[in-house]
């Protein structure tokens, strides 16, 4: 029971309820006795009392995590896809229902706001990560889409002050950005939106950099967090206010010698409250309502369900699926039976619509990293063929594709093949098509306002709205870490960054060049599902100093 009252009236509330239950009962003889126990307990000082009474909830929790990496007209990028992926199983553990998605366009990026917005109502938190190019002019951040012309200006980007007005609409309970992005001019862009945010004392904004600065990434011949993620995954799972989370994190990376003086995370904030991610949920209002939410949810993640194929011979298939993100299928094949007369057998899956443009190398393999899931493969099933599909926000119709089936008889050279045409749906984000052109009423309108920085009645939270953090570091590290399993930096790495300003390519690719001359860019390679193993060290210390003297840079912007 809570109840918005004083605490004496809370307990004589509570006592006067337990009263009237005994007597309804006809339990007289036991009113006494729960009376007492009831004032002994709401007589208590106790903090854990106190807590209980007066920590925060949230009607519900909804993540958006976005990782843009495949870039087709920008240096490409790495680290989003393993900082989405570390995130999203931190996330599920503080009970966010969490959507993320990798590499989208600015159609599907607009569109996944929607449907985010969708989930968000009176109280509830929500949380927008995005990692990737991104940009920032008089006070206002644009995200990146992949598909991006070059150069690029806001009509080309998403801004997130704009998608922070449409979530202040719903009323939410907490909003945090956690942008993981460059915040480097744009000298092609003079525009900014109109964008006129409410005064709400429930808004924080981590910056994995400060203004005008790069964010970095630990470019290396493996997948490897971002820096931002490195250090944030280590904390957020701590039962603490966001900002001194942040803070905490702040204080990490200003330890991180390879970034020191050249990335510094900034944090601005108008919380009023002690709101942690770690806060239960409480739900309320509208039953019906509340599950049409997570119908909405869930719809965007359902898993095709794992069958049973019967070919002619006695051969039996399984066909099984997992989800790496809610735009990545894994589907795997392995043979169940066999009659005896087959000496050998083989099941491969083929003929995929030219939508989710399929690499045939990379399908049927034997190991899930040969398909590019390194992250998943630990989860998945072994001695099975394996086959990863990405991108399904763009699948258009019901996924159809056959199964094939090959097999040598004892007492024949030639093998025998049969086909079966499966049909699983749409699976996953597929089902809510944002392949779709925006809606008018989608955050298109709110990003695409031109208008003079003078007249802006409002960017970014302000000074009269947010506290903003100095971008300084105690010479300290404070707290403890939270074992998370996850990737570090593997020896001998160095390190690449996320932004920047269009017109400093040029500057920063001879950096690079003369580096590592011999190996040419990583991010001018073809990169469309990236192909590199995860690779793991703990030794932090020795790293740092291999990493001091060889940072190297490429732009998020």
């Amino acid at each position: 029971v809570r109840l918005q009252l004083p605490r004496p009236h809370l307990r004589q509330a509570v006592q006067t309820m337990c009263v009237c239950v005994c007597i309804y009962t006809c339990v007289p003889e036991m009113c006494v006795f729960i009376y007492g126990i009831i004032y002994k307990i709401s007589s208590r000082k106790s903090r854990a009392e106190l807590m209980f009474f007066s920590t925060p909830t949230a009607t519900d929790k909804v993540a958006l995590l976005i990782g843009n990496l495949s870039y087709q007209n920008h240096p490409q990028l790495r680290a989003p896809m393993v900082d989405v992926y570390d995130l999203t199983n931190l996330l599920r553990q503080l009970n966010f229902k969490v959507v993320s998605l990798l590499d989208l366009t600015e159609s599907e990026m607009r569109n996944a706001v929607d449907e985010f917005l969708l989930l968000l109502h009176k109280g509830v938190y929500g949380l927008l990560y995005y990692a990737g190019h991104g940009y920032e002019n008089y006070g206002n951040s644009f995200m990146v889409p992949v598909d991006a012309p070059n150069p690029y200006r806001s009509a080309n980007c998403l801004c997130v002050q704009s998608i922070l007005k449409l979530m202040q609409e719903k009323e939410t309970g907490l909003n945090v950005f956690l942008l993981d992005m460059c915040r480097k001019r744009n000298v092609h862009d003079d525009t900014t939106p109109n964008v006129v945010l409410k005064v709400t004392a429930n808004i924080v904004f981590g910056y994995a950099t400060c203004p005008d600065a790069e964010a970095f990434e630990l470019n290396s011949s493996g997948f490897t967090n971002g820096v931002f993620i490195k250090f944030l995954k280590k904390r957020l799972l701590e039962d603490e206010k966001i900002t001194v989370l942040l803070d905490r994190v702040a204080e990490d990376m200003g330890q991180f010698d390879p970034t020191k003086g050249k990335q510094a995370l900034e944090i601005r904030s108008s919380l009023s409250e002690r709101r942690a991610l770690t806060d239960p949920v409480l739900p309320s209002g509208c039953w019906d309502e509340a599950q049409a939410r997570n119908l909405q949810w869930a719809k965007a993640h359902e898993l095709p369900e794992s069958m049973c194929l019967n070919f002619e011979g006695g051969v039996q298939i399984k066909l099984g699926f997992a989800a790496e993100f809610s735009n990545v299928l894994v589907i795997y094949t392995s043979i169940v039976r066999k009659p005896v007369d087959i000496s050998s057998c083989q099941a491969y899956v083929t003929n995929f619509t030219p939508e989710l443009d399929v690499d045939p190398k990379e399908m049927n393999r034997v190991t899930p990293e040969e398909t590019g899931s390194y992250l998943l493969s630990k989860n998945l099933p072994q001695h099975c063929l394996y086959t990863r599909l990405s991108s399904l926000q763009k699948l258009r119709e019901q996924l159809v594709f056959t199964v094939c089936l090959q097999c040598t008889y004892a007492a024949m050279e030639e093998p025998v093949d049969w086909t079966m045409e499966v049909n699983i749906g749409k699976p996953l984000i597929a089902r809510l098509d944002l392949h779709r052109p925006p809606r008018r009423s989608s955050c298109l309108q709110t990003c695409l306002m031109p208008h003079s920085p003078s007249h802006s009645p409002c960017h970014s939270p302000g000074a009269e709205q947010i506290q903003q953090y100095p971008c300084c570091f105690p010479s300290q590290l404070s707290g403890t870490y939270l074992g998370v399993e996850s990737c570090e930096l593997p020896h001998g790495s160095h390190s690449t960054f996320y932004g920047g300003s269009p017109h400093s390519d040029s500057a920063l690719y001879h950096r690079y060049r003369e580096a590592d001359a011999d190996e040419g860019p990583p991010f001018l390679a073809s990169l469309t599902r990236v192909n590199i193993p995860i690779e793991a060290s703990d030794d932090i210390e020795e790293l740092q100093s291999s990493f001091i003297h060889c940072l190297q840079v490429h732009n998020r912007h």
